[in-house]
């Protein structure tokens, strides 16, 4: 048993970290190849090299992604201290050559000289598809505003098929359920960067400007009933509840007066017909400045707001209580004790009161950024 416990020790050195040994990088400039402040790492890397996000056989991995930041031309190269041999009695070093390539389409340099001279070659890079939008964000480090722009492009620009194959790779880093887009699906559209901020341009309000440019362009649209997300992240829905408040609110339906009056079909109707809002996220709106419209302070208004929010929030819970009531019917009565039904019944209060208290949170954070934007 001491042999094999000491074996199993050696062996533990040899298992990396994926998240960390994985190693990625917009290039613009010669430079930045040795710049370990342009250097981010993957949230996830589980679809890639399983549920542990482990790689086996390996002392100081390092899995180099380097992309050109102009048409992502991709440097890929593997670098480690110290890899197991035969010496450790058939234990082989996972391949993570042979799963980093089935993600990464083929023609990437694995010769940092050759991606060099790809950055020289594009430095006059433009992006595929047509302009939408053009703004600004003021750069503290930098000391000016930098100029960033939005385009939407499909699969007849030509080149694009081939740099969004090369873009759709930082999915699997940073979506935990990502799946790479049917291209050959002419109904897609993209827009660049999709709806994922890379770590290097977090933080500085460009999720918003891509949401509301991309609502903007599909609310002009006839043929849009209803723009949505498939299975929306908590950080979606926050920033979806910035961008939809945003404009939403010089709607003459929002006015002071009339949100105290509390939801209105008027609302529905006019979020969806200018706005391409639907019912559901018509009513997170009307909350959220609900809440602004609202002095807090005040016991009648605070009241009123709290008793507003609290009703819809308790639709899941009497829809639980018909349950009980159904299943009283079809259970024996010792199955069924009046003292797990107060229980259960005081639970429901103490999670209504806390679902209460975690939107107003949500909400005054969108309130606080609207007022700053």
């Amino acid at each position: 048993m001491a042999g094999l416990s000491a074996m199993e020790k050696k062996l533990a050195e040899y298992k990396c970290n994926t998240n960390e040994a994985i190693q990625l990088k917009l290039v613009r400039f010669p430079e930045d190849l040795e710049d370990d402040s342009t250097t981010f790492n993957p949230e996830y890397s589980h679809q890639v090299f399983g549920d542990d996000e482990v790689a086996f056989g390996y002392k100081g991995l390092k899995i180099l992604l380097y992309y050109n930041a102009g048409n992502l031309s991709t440097l890929f190269r593997i670098k480690y201290t110290s890899k197991v041999n035969e010496n450790f009695d058939c234990v082989e070093a996972d391949d993570v050559e042979s799963k980093i390539r089935k993600i990464i389409p083929p023609g990437f340099c694995t010769n940092t000289d050759d991606f060099v001279s790809l950055l020289e070659k594009e430095v006059n890079f433009k992006p595929f598809g047509t302009l939408l939008h053009t703004y600004s964000v003021h750069n503290e480090e930098a000391g000016e505003d930098i100029t960033y722009q939005i385009y939407q492009a499909d699969m007849t620009c030509p080149g694009f098929r081939e740099y969004h194959e090369r873009l759709q790779t930082f999915l699997m880093w940073f979506i935990e359920t990502a799946s790479f887009i049917d291209v050959d699906d002419e109904r897609w559209n993209y827009f660049l960067v999709q709806m994922l901020i890379l770590p290097p341009f977090q933080g500085e309000g460009h999720g918003a400007q891509l949401f509301e440019t991309v609502h903007r362009y599909y609310m002009s649209s006839p043929t849009v009933l209803d723009i949505t997300a498939e299975d929306p992240s908590e950080n979606y829905v926050k920033l979806r509840d910035f961008v939809l408040v945003k404009l939403c609110q010089d709607l003459p339906c929002f006015s002071s007066e009339k949100l105290i009056q509390g939801f209105s079909q008027e609302m529905v109707a006019e979020a969806q017909q200018k706005l391409k809002i639907n019912k559901q996220h018509t009513r997170r709106v009307y909350e959220i400045l609900r809440l602004r419209a609202t002095d807090m302070g005040d016991p009648e208004q605070s009241r009123s707001y709290r008793l507003d929010i609290k009703k819809r929030l308790i639709g899941p819970y009497k829809k639980k209580q018909r349950e009980l009531a159904k299943m009283r019917r079809c259970l024996r009565p010792e199955e069924l004790t009046n003292q797990l039904n107060q229980i259960d019944l005081n639970m429901q209060h103490e999670q209504l009161e806390e679902s209460f208290q975690q939107l107003v949170s949500d909400y005054r954070r969108v309130l606080e950024r609207l007022a700053q934007a």
